[in-house]
């Protein structure tokens, strides 16, 4: 099996490398967004531009949350409003709020004064769809790997907004596992989901896709496993995968690729 990598590694896409490599597969890192001839690949791990393009001509189907997973939880879940509106609409905005693309990094996510700060329709379609949320005060942030509905690694990322490397708390774990357990349906069998606390309280940060997330401190050998199921041979999706594979948002080749 042949593992392909976007031409910038992160310090964690490289861990996930050489994860690869210890599980005797090959890896490919290509220069550009360009597919050499006749190359033939099973698995990504690549930022959402670079999958968008290298993806469908391999034959690997990335699986992703669907864009407005967020906004089916309950309030009990999330601890703050969410919603998923026209760019365009949110243009309109008139106070602070926490605003993002439900799946790609097209529109940074940070928080706007109000919505007049956002890319601009010279930039953006209008209706390409944002995330918008309430802001809140995470104190700690955890990434959890899922796997066939349970959680299959995880670790601390951040501490009130700031970089804090960790392992996952058993707490984390446990809020992962309880989510799975309500939610796990609507989801891809291999997932990463960020939850942290807001004012004692667990709450879910955001779904992100295996294929395109950094590990942090989790097991690379265990990442790894996630990443091979979240991105393989479309002819290998599950049934119950298929709804969550993900359609290429730019078609256009782009001058690089980062992995997450």
């Amino acid at each position: 099996m042949t593992l392909v990598l976007p031409p910038r590694l992160t310090a964690s896409a490289q861990s996930l490398r050489d994860a690869a490599h210890r599980r005797g597969l090959r890896t490919v890192q290509l220069p550009t967004f360009e597919v050499p001839a006749g190359m033939r690949a099973d698995h990504l791990h690549a930022g959402p531009s670079f999958a968008d393009v290298v993806a469908p001509l391999l034959g690997i189907a990335p699986l992703e949350a669907a864009p407005g997973w967020l906004t089916g939880l309950p309030r009990e879940l999330t601890r703050r409003e969410i919603t998923m509106i026209p760019i365009g609409e949110a243009y309109e905005l008139r106070r602070p709020a926490f605003i993002k693309s439900p799946n790609d990094k097209n529109i940074p996510a940070m928080i706007y004064t109000d919505g007049s700060r956002l890319p601009g329709p010279d930039a953006v379609d209008r209706q390409t769809p944002v995330l918008v949320s309430d802001i809140v005060d995470f104190t700690a942030e955890y990434r959890l790997h899922l796997l066939d509905g349970e959680v299959h690694a995880g670790s601390q990322y951040a501490a009130h907004g700031r970089l804090h490397l960790g392992p996952a708390s058993t707490d984390a774990l446990a809020f992962g596992t309880d989510l799975l357990a309500a939610y796990g349906h609507t989801l891809p069998s291999a997932i990463v989901v960020d939850l942290g606390p807001v004012d004692g309280h667990w709450a879910v940060i955001e779904a992100n896709a295996a294929w395109a997330s950094g590990a942090y401190t989790a097991d690379p050998d265990l990442v790894l496993e996630v990443v091979l199921r979240a991105a393989g041979p479309t002819a290998s999706v599950s049934a119950r995968d298929r709804e969550f594979i993900r359609r290429p948002q730019r078609p256009e080749v782009a001058s690089q690729a980062f992995s997450a």
